[in-house]
């Protein structure tokens, strides 16, 4: 009995590195899908870029093939725009100000395009990408 009460906390704390090692893993392993994400992004073209796109949308707003040629020519229009963005060398703040600046330009194109509850649709996918966004954000900032 003396021997199982001196092994509980070299269990412990054996216990403890193997969680410690294993968050510390997780977080690495989040930073590199990151980089990777982002390094992906980057090395895309304009159209594969547009093409990825009209195909999210394509599935999440039900559209017609007509509507598909016309938002694939929309995001391939605005993706040759943000290419110099995504892929120059500003400050963060001027990069993301010329990206809002083209997404506010591709949504009135879009809003033109697709019907009301079609645009409703992409204005809530949007928001969702934003949710997500904040959410991946809070998660990294909160971790000690």
């Amino acid at each position: 009995m003396k021997k199982i009460k001196r092994l509980i906390p070299l269990i412990s704390a054996c216990f403890l590195l193997i969680v410690t090692q294993a968050a510390e893993a997780q977080t690495a392993s989040n930073a590199d899908k990151k980089a990777e994400a982002a390094k992906m992004i980057k090395e895309s073209t304009p159209e594969q870029r547009a093409m990825l796109q009209t195909g999210m949308m394509k599935n999440k707003l039900n559209l017609d093939s007509a509507e598909v040629v016309q938002v694939q020519a929309i995001n391939l229009k605005y993706a040759e725009k943000l290419d110099p963005v995504l892929k120059g060398d500003e400050r963060k703040l001027k990069q993301l100000r010329d990206m809002m600046a083209i997404q506010k330009a591709k949504d009135a194109d879009l809003k033109k395009a697709l019907t009301a509850d079609q645009y409703k649709q992409y204005e809530a996918m949007k928001d969702e990408m934003k949710e997500k966004l904040k959410e991946a954000k809070d998660a990294k900032t909160s971790k000690p």
